[in-house]
């Protein structure tokens, strides 16, 4: 499944006052003049990304977005930036374990759109071994449904449900369940350990395994 375009600058425009507006057109204009610097050092023969010990200053504007564009717009303000800034899998992958929650889950989100192989999964199953529920719902999204294999897969499934995230979340679960009798031995499983222990049931346990094909 192609991931959703992530958002524009338009997008926000009207959902962020004037001083926000402004804080986020000059993040935007730090972040494409640091895609630009690294393109010039590609050219010149430097491989890789930026090695300066000093912190790009869009990368203080990404972990300040909430502050100054509200929690609301948080999401969508860093994974503009994100993208702004081109940024490769070694700068995600140091922001995902440099950041807080809030700037992990905008990691998480922008993933299918910087990383085009399965290299970022380490950061999907760190994600994926939290408790938090906006985690866990970022982390099996497209990125997620287009790499993780059928194990750490089905595993997301039960994580989800274990944690109360809806399995609405999980991006491609209708494609990647159907016929899929292992993960339908596992909700089944699940199903019975949590009656067995006198605890009821999700609702979202029926539908994912009513998705297999396999429910009796």
């Amino acid at each position: 499944m192609t991931p959703d375009p992530p958002p524009t600058r338009e997008d926000l425009a009207l959902r962020l006052d004037g001083a926000a507006g402004a804080w986020l057109d000059t993040a935007l204009a730090e972040a494409a003049q640091a895609a630009r610097a690294a393109e010039a050092a590609a050219d010149s023969g430097h491989t890789g990304e930026s090695d300066n010990v000093a912190v790009a200053p869009w990368e203080l504007r990404f972990a300040a977005a909430g502050r100054h564009c509200g929690q609301e717009h948080a999401d969508s303000v860093r994974v503009l930036l994100l993208q702004e800034a081109r940024a490769g899998l070694a700068t995600l992958t140091r922001l995902y374990h440099q950041g807080t929650a809030a700037e992990r889950r905008a990691v998480l989100l922008v993933l299918p759109h910087r990383v085009t192989g399965p290299g970022a999964l380490p950061l999907i199953e760190d994600a994926l071994r939290t408790n938090d529920t906006r985690l866990v719902a970022a982390a099996v999204g497209p990125y997620a449904a287009a790499h993780l294999d059928p194990h750490a897969w089905r595993h997301a499934i039960l994580k989800c449900l274990f944690t109360e995230v809806p399995v609405a979340a999980v991006d491609g679960l209708a494609r990647r369940a159907h016929g899929d009798a292992e993960l339908a031995r596992m909700l089944a499983d699940f199903a019975a350990e949590r009656t067995a222990a006198g605890r009821p049931v999700p609702a979202d346990l029926h539908h994912a395994l009513n998705l297999t094909g396999e429910e009796s």
